[in-house]
């Protein structure tokens, strides 16, 4: 049974999400960073992921979609900064046009507080026979916006959990 998340310690443009899945570290890395993985769980509960494509490297970019139930895409794209095998992934965090261009916020109707790009950083460990995952996501606004990245994260990660068990 995994524990839902709830920011950890949440400095100014930060978030922390820290769960613990029922499941291998190897799994987990692979629904991370493997595309048809990935957009089986990518995204706030109501959203799809038509499109994710990744390029597992120091320096390679991925682009990512993600479809609202209106229909509406909200496109991101980033670019790796360091990876640890089963362990660790460091990745910038834009939001973007269809064609991997970063894009402002408002572009999507979203707050001018956010900046051009972020960082994401997972880390996975074995905790239990399982996996203990932690997100910090710097760079988010405080306030309203962090509170919707938070619920985004969470409903994210909650996916992620139930692909896990499936």
């Amino acid at each position: 049974m995994q524990k839902r998340g709830a920011p950890a310690k949440a400095a100014n443009r930060e978030l922390v999400i820290v769960r613990v899945l029922d499941a291998p570290r190897a799994l987990v890395w692979k629904a991370w960073t493997e595309p048809e993985r990935l957009k089986r769980w990518w995204g706030p509960r109501t959203f799809t992921t038509p499109v994710a494509k990744i390029d597992l490297r120091v320096g390679g970019a991925f682009l990512y979609c993600m479809r609202q139930p209106d229909g509406k895409d909200i496109w991101g794209t980033g670019v790796c900064r360091e990876i640890v095998p089963l362990k660790r992934i460091v990745y910038t965090d834009s939001f973007a046009d269809e064609k991997g261009n970063v894009v402002p916020a408002p572009y999507y109707g979203m707050s001018r507080d956010f900046p051009l790009e972020m960082q994401v950083t997972v880390t996975l460990e074995d905790h239990d026979g399982k996996t203990k995952l932690t997100l910090h996501h710097v760079g988010i606004p405080a306030g309203p916006d962090r509170d919707g990245a938070n619920q985004g994260w969470n409903e994210s990660l909650d996916k992620l959990a139930e692909t896990l068990a499936a």
